[in-house]
C-alpha cells in the first residue's frame, strides 16, 4: 500500500509540473515574435510564461500570459492583429476550456 502512494505521489507531481500543450491550425503565414511561420499544425506548449510554437525543426518562443475566462470556449480560434500586410499572432482561444494565451511584447507597429 505505501508502495502505491508513493508512486502516485510521484505522479501527481510529475504531471503538476510538466508543461500545458495544445494543437493549433494556422491558415494563413502567421508572425510570432518577429519570425513568420507558413500555415499549418502546429504544436504549442506553455511553461513558465512562454509559449514555443513549432513543427518540426521550425519553431519559435514568445511571452504569453495565460489567462482564465468565466465561460468554455466552443472550439480552438486563433486572433490577429493585421498590419503591413502580414498576420501578427494575439491570442490563442483553447476550445474546450476556459484558457486564454494572450502574446506579449508583440511588435506594435503597424497599429
Amino acid at each position: 500500500m505505501m508502495k502505491f502512494l508513493l508512486s502516485f505521489s510521484v505522479l501527481a507531481l510529475m504531471v503538476a509540473s510538466a508543461a500545458d500543450s495544445y494543437r493549433i491550425t494556422l491558415y494563413q503565414p502567421s508572425v510570432v515574435a518577429g519570425k513568420e511561420l507558413k500555415a499549418g499544425d502546429y504544436k504549442v506548449t506553455v511553461k513558465d510564461g512562454k509559449a514555443v510554437i513549432g513543427h518540426g525543426k521550425n519553431s519559435v518562443e514568445a511571452a504569453v500570459k495565460v489567462e482564465q475566462v468565466e465561460n468554455k470556449f466552443t472550439s480552438t480560434s486563433v486572433r490577429y492583429r493585421n498590419g503591413d500586410g502580414k498576420y501578427t499572432l494575439q491570442e490563442i482561444r483553447i476550445g474546450n476550456s476556459n484558457t486564454k494565451l494572450v502574446f506579449q511584447n508583440q511588435d506594435e507597429r503597424g497599429l
